[in-house]
């Protein structure tokens, strides 16, 4: 099987998305609650650009690759691909939620929130993102291999949406062991599942996907992402903050996203 094309810079781009989870189990440590509230914009600013550039790079994009093979069914495999995305997503979600809980995570040392349901929670938080992180992956990597200019806006806003996901982690974690450096450690492991889910991503497709249908996989990672959006990232930007702060970062996402394209597809 040959490495697909941009496989180095698709591996790196990546790697540091996912392994940003560890900045947000360093933010847990350092950073007050009240603080935290900057991270509303950046979730916003995550989903933004992650929505953005969902229907108005990748499902474009996908339409063109197939288009090439399928002249006259391009928009329906576009389709198609994005609604399998969202069935993914959804799937996952179903059987193992990610619903990160602020109030256990920010208010850790409450009796009420201690022991076994602390310890249950950490585990369980961690096994779910390492779940969930799979696909990003492969979205961040596929993306990648196709445009480095998008796979990096795409890895940049997987990132940001990764540090409170570190955060969730390395709370409980520090509170199961009483060492900061091993919630660090489950922190950055909680990652890691996003460069495997690249690698185990290209073998599957290089081996079973036919190279016409790369834009229906494209088209799917589309709708992988915008159920991470809405999810996700929405929620969650209102819960570390207001709705006008989520809002902020939304629009900035999009603005910055857009004129970026702007920019250097000139």
């Amino acid at each position: 099987m040959n490495l697909p094309q941009n496989f180095i810079p698709a591996m790196l781009i990546t790697l540091f998305a996912g392994l940003s989870t560890a900045i947000g189990g360093a933010i847990a440590f350092i950073v007050k609650k009240d603080n935290l509230k900057a991270l509303s914009v950046g979730l916003g600013f995550s989903a933004g650009v992650m929505i953005f550039v969902s229907f108005m790079d990748m499902v474009p994009e996908a339409e063109k690759l197939l288009a090439l093979n399928f002249p006259h069914k391009s928009q329906w495999l576009a389709y198609a691909g994005f609604i399998i995305g969202l069935v993914v997503a959804i799937l996952i979600d179903y059987f193992l939620p990610d619903h990160i809980d602020t109030d256990d995570v920010l208010h850790p040392d409450e009796p009420a929130r201690r022991d076994y349901k602390i310890k249950r929670a950490g585990i369980f938080t961690a096994i779910a993102i390492c779940v969930h992180n799979f696909p990003e992956g492969m979205a961040t990597f596929f993306t990648t291999t196709q445009n480095i200019t998008l796979g990096l806006s795409v890895g940049i806003a997987i990132a940001i949406h990764n540090i409170p996901e570190g955060i969730a982690v390395a709370l409980p974690m520090y509170h199961v062991t009483g060492k900061k450096r091993y919630a660090m450690l489950y922190a950055a492991l909680s990652g890691i599942t996003e460069p495997i889910g690249a690698l185990v991503g290209m073998f599957i497709f290089g081996l079973f996907l036919p190279q016409a249908l790369i834009g229906v996989l494209m088209a799917a990672v589309a709708g992988i992402m915008i159920y991470i959006s809405f999810d996700t990232l929405l929620p969650l930007a209102k819960e570390y903050g207001d709705w006008h702060q989520s809002l902020i970062g939304i629009i900035s996402g999009i603005l910055v996203i857009w004129v970026s394209l702007i920019l250097i597809g000139g």
